[in-house]
């Protein structure tokens, strides 16, 4: 990501600045989920043979948490499935990430922000 924070030694920013960050970083977790459902979809497409909206069906259930809901008859079928239960935990995980970053960072900026005049 192309983003920085200030220093800690900076003020913190406006809230609309603020705002502005969230938003951004919303924008980037959309992007990974995004790309998180396009490989489920893809996936379940190709390899398991289902339908488009069969296809993304099961990969938003599976990247929210939810399971699958067509059984899959193929052995690649299932082993994609299973790899794609995992990489969704580890999208899930990032995304929540990315989208926490700014409150996590306004909150230690906010709580050490009087260090710097010790």
């Amino acid at each position: 990501m192309p983003f920085r924070f200030e220093h800690s030694a900076k003020p913190v920013i406006s809230r609309k600045r603020y705002a502005g960050r969230q938003l951004t970083f919303l924008f980037y977790s959309s992007l990974i989920m995004s790309f998180g459902l396009m490989v489920g979809v893809l996936g379940y497409h190709w390899i398991a043979g289902l339908p488009w909206v069969d296809s993304l069906l099961n990969a938003s259930m599976i990247l929210g948490g939810m399971g699958p809901v067509d059984a899959l008859q193929t052995s690649s079928a299932k082993l994609f499935a299973s790899f794609y239960a995992l990489f969704s935990g580890l999208v899930f995980i990032t995304m929540t990430g990315v989208l926490l970053a700014p409150f996590a960072h306004r909150l230690l900026h906010l709580l050490h922000g009087d260090e710097g005049e010790k």
